[in-house]
């Protein structure tokens, strides 16, 4: 059994990162098909918005909720019984969803939810989406729904986003700045001081009466939820240190793909997780010594074939040496694009056969 399969079997959550345009996608939904068919309920989460994951399960689209891969050769593997669910995060309903959850009451949601600047924030505020994507796997992982969730991760420095997200929020309701905007919400606007009314007039100024009037209304519901978040982030932040959860780094042999995968490396032992597998897609093949008597051009293409896949196993190694505890997978390059539950089946030969 491969260090990969183990991962597949044993753990509840596999991260799947690396840079852009190194095959995340095809790599999760592989991992999240191998678990499949060896008896485990698996879900793969994207938070890339392209069609290609879906595309490859032929499935017409993803949305925020799971999805059940209906032909994904569940009961194809010696253990049988497993089955395949999918989903594409949709930021602005996770932020709903969380919002309805740490509300006090029905009212209280609905004010924050129909509040302009929350409509306005709740999609396009800088580190949302990795805010909430870290949601949506703390949320899968206690439904007790899945015995794996495979998550494909933006490229690396997004990634990081992700990965950092929880203490992010932890340290934005920490902040100074947040508290003195709650504040007042405490006391309601007539006891604000003069120095505060004076402040929110001169804001009105710049930026117009409505955005301010928006603000106060949204900070005023706000009040007394800022402690679930705060939970929540903590118990997110431990679950990315716990046991359960497995990073894998998805590379190509490339120069400039490998130095992102170090760089995600040394960032991510930062925060003491751990890499344990190592998956290099689209490795040219070595065809050895040119055979003797050739000559002529198709000698010349067979050395200058052997010089690339040579510089590209020179790459890995320097990754294997990077990440001297990482079980390396290399994955060749195939006849044809991955597009369909065939293709991810052949991927997964070569990951875990």
């Amino acid at each position: 059994m491969t260090v990969l399969d183990e991962l597949v079997r044993d753990r509840r959550i596999v991260i799947c990162a690396g840079p852009g345009g190194v095959g995340k996608t095809t790599t999760a939904a592989a991992i999240a098909l191998h678990a499949a068919r060896v008896g485990r309920r698996a879900c793969v989460v994207t938070i890339d918005p392209a069609k290609r994951l879906a595309d490859a399960l032929g499935l017409e689209a993803l949305t925020n909720e799971a999805r059940l891969v209906e032909d994904n050769g569940g009961d194809a593997g010696p253990e049988g019984g497993g089955t395949l669910w999918a989903l594409m995060l949709d930021t602005k309903s996770t932020f709903d969803e969380v919002v309805v959850r740490n509300a006090g009451s029905d009212e209280q949601a609905q004010a924050i939810l129909d509040n302009p600047l929350y409509r306005n924030i709740s999609g396009a505020l800088g580190g949302t989406q990795e805010y909430m994507a870290m949601e949506k796997l703390y949320e899968l992982n206690e439904s007790d729904r899945f015995d794996l969730v495979v998550v494909d991760t933006p490229p690396t420095r997004h990634a990081l986003d992700f990965l950092d997200a929880p203490g992010r929020l932890l340290r934005f309701l920490n902040n100074r700045i947040f508290r003195l905007l709650m504040m007042p919400t405490r006391a309601s606007l007539r006891a604000m001081s003069v120095a505060t009314q004076m402040l929110l007039r001169t804001i009105s100024k710049v930026v117009g009466g409505a955005v301010v009037s928006d603000a106060v209304a949204f900070f005023t519901a706000f009040e007394g939820m800022e402690q679930g978040f705060r939970d929540r982030a903590a118990k997110v932040e431990q679950l990315m240190s716990d046991p359960g959860t497995a990073f894998v780094v998805v590379s190509s042999p490339r120069r400039d793909a490998t130095a992102e995968a170090i760089f995600f490396a040394d960032r991510l032992s930062e925060s003491s997780g751990r890499i344990e597998a190592l998956i290099v897609n689209r490795m040219f093949p070595s065809f050895g010594p040119t055979p003797a008597g050739l000559s002529g051009p198709l000698a010349d293409n067979m050395d200058q074939l052997r010089r690339v896949a040579a510089s590209e196993e020179s790459h890995v190694e320097e990754l294997s040496r990077r990440l001297p505890d990482a079980a390396v997978v290399r994955v060749p390059y195939l006849a044809d694009d991955v597009h369909d539950l065939r293709g991810l089946t052949e991927i997964g030969g070569w990951m875990f056969d």
